[in-house]
């Protein structure tokens, strides 16, 4: 029986790679590999399989391959079925049309190459520059041209900067995309594919803060590199296949944001960066503290990030992890009891610090989401004495704490006993250290020597008044000249704990159990909190044009701004 004209058969993906091992296979393709193993009949196996699914395999007379396939006996039937379906589970198989060759590089990525490879011949692709006769039109039409269009319309534009492409081709359902590049001598860019409008709007955008140097002749391999990483953004777009800045493929960049190719020329170097402040729809917060550093680094991008990253550099990171970045305001030093929680909250004031200089109105909190935002701000009511008009939300013996607590409250407690222990040798000397109780809410203020926490409970007040004054102390002993200082404090336990449980084994003296157990706490905290201060908050609104790449910077990384909007009568 002849195949239906529709039918379709397994094919290896171009580009598939097989070593053979002593007892089994090794098979790597463009986005997986997978090695099987256990038996020295894989090899020989392998041949077997290789011409069934092979390209060469499309010669093959019909009636020769039924009559090879009534020859193999069961137990090798078997053995190869089992072989091709974990090739297919590591997606080193697709399926086509009986009789068609796959075409090459989309045949190596689509799920479907055929419909690939139509969507690429009906794109039209269209290159504009202001000189259609310059280097880098002629090096995008032939990527584009190479990767399987009809040959590229160039045409002049003359309103585009020199070393600027703009190419556009037809999309699925009838849409228009286009990515922009931009060459110059000593760099260039990508922008991600969009409709040709936002195109040629990210490009100036990213030009402004790039600043590529222009050049009428720009160095062959740049320009390369830039046309077909240009040429392959745009017919990845067309084919509907998965762009080369996915997130899903480097944990660096960010859902929902553009993804940026910048190129260097010396040395020849190529790297995809998030770009947090470019056009998007705002972004949910982060759920979990991974998640929040991965827009932290976002934030922090060396080259389109909006602040200096958070950095340890060559701090300590004992007994207080220290990370420091520098602010408009001159630098910061931030501290916790681990590195990845010191450049959280360095990254959150770094941003307060930065809208602070731009001006424009209050100067918000900002928190990796709204209840992280929140506690922030209300332990920086009664912290700071926060005002309304000219009249204190809090009277100074309530900021003192009221309620005096006996050392007994705190001193047994793993954590607060550690730090403030670490504090005293290394002052060589006891600490001075006060802590009360605020009102008659479980809320507790404590101060030791330099740093001042409000917490949940008296250990909890204390362990992070001590953090903080180790803080400023570590600092000052590494040579640090910190203007600004911030440290951890339980409004970020929330999310630390999120997605963690901790050991059964360990106890309060264990970072992740200490977290999540203040985590347990601070929703209530917050509730007396607010009947203790009265504040009321509101998102903030970017009031500058300087303060909007910032605005834009939180939006797409889910980050929370809040203002007061008043306190207790």
């Amino acid at each position: 029986m002849t195949a239906e004209p529709d039918a379709v058969r397994p094919r290896l993906r171009p580009g598939v790679a097989v070593t053979p091992l002593r007892e089994g296979l090794h098979l790597r393709g463009r986005e997986s590999s997978v090695t099987l193993e256990g038996s020295r009949a894989l090899p020989a196996l392998w041949q077997v399989l290789a011409a069934r699914l092979g390209p060469q395999a499309e010669a093959v007379d019909a009636a020769v391959e039924a009559a090879v396939e009534a020859a193999v006996e069961p137990r090798v039937a078997a053995a190869l079925a089992t072989v091709t379906a974990r090739l297919r589970e590591h997606g080193l198989l697709v399926d086509h049309p009986d009789g068609v060759r796959l075409p090459p590089w989309p045949g190596a990525v689509a799920d479907d190459p055929g419909g690939a490879e139509a969507a690429l011949a009906a794109a039209r692709p269209v290159v504009a520059a202001a000189d259609p006769d310059g280097p880098s039109a002629r090096a995008m039409a032939r990527a584009l041209a190479r990767g399987g269009t009809a040959a590229p319309a160039v045409v002049a534009e003359p309103g585009l900067p020199a070393g600027r492409v703009v190419a556009t081709a037809d999309g699925p359902a009838g849409t228009e995309l286009a990515v922009a590049v931009q060459c110059g001598a000593d760099g260039g860019f990508v922008t991600e594919p969009a409709d040709p409008a936002r195109a040629r709007t990210d490009a100036a955008a990213l030009a402004a803060r790039l600043e590529p140097a222009p050049a009428a002749d720009p160095p062959p391999v740049l320009l390369a590199l830039l046309a077909a990483a240009g040429a392959q953004r745009l017919l990845c777009a067309v084919a509907g296949l998965p762009d080369p800045g996915e997130p899903a493929d480097d944990p660096r960049l960010l859902d929902g944001r553009p993804t940026v190719l910048i190129a260097d020329a010396a040395p020849p170097h190529a790297e995809h960066h998030p770009w947090a402040a470019g056009p998007g729809a705002a972004a949910a917060p982060p759920g979990t503290l991974a998640e929040a550093l991965r827009r932290v680094n976002a934030l922090g991008d060396p080259r389109l990030g909006v602040l200096d990253a958070p950095s340890a550099g060559d701090l300590p990171q004992l007994p207080v992890a220290l990370v420091s970045c520098a602010t408009p305001a001159g630098p910061l030093a931030a501290g916790a009891v681990r590195t990845d929680l010191a450049r959280l909250a360095a990254a959150c004031r770094s941003v307060e610090l930065h809208l602070a200089a731009v001006g424009g109105g209050a100067v918000p909190v900002v928190g990796v989401d709204p209840d992280h935002a929140l506690g922030l701000a209300l332990r920086r009511a009664v912290l700071d004495r926060a005002v309304r008009g000219d009249r204190p939300l809090l009277d100074d013996r309530a900021v003192r704490g009221d309620r005096a607590v006996p050392e007994s409250a705190w001193r047994e407690h793993p954590q607060a006993g550690h730090w403030y222990g670490v504090l005293a040798r290394r002052l060589g000397r006891t600490p001075i250290l006060t802590v009360g109780q605020l009102s008659h809410e479980s809320v507790y203020l404590a101060q030791v020597e330099e740093g001042r926490a409000v917490e949940a409970t008296p250990a909890d007040a204390v362990a992070h008044a001590a953090l903080a004054a180790l803080t400023r102390l570590m600092a000052r002993s590494a040579g640090l000249a910190a203007v600004h200082h911030t440290v951890l404090s339980g409004a970020a336990a929330p999310l630390a704990a999120a997605g963690r449980t901790p050991a059964a084994w360990t106890d309060l003296g264990w970072a992740d159990r200490w977290l999540a157990d203040i985590a347990d706490r601070e929703a209530d905290l917050q509730a007396a909190l607010v009947r203790i201060t009265g504040l009321r908050t509101a998102r903030w609104r970017p009031a500058t044009p300087e303060a909007r790449p910032f605005a834009d910077a939180l939006d797409g990384c889910g980050f929370t701004a809040l203002v007061a909007e008043g306190g207790r009568p």
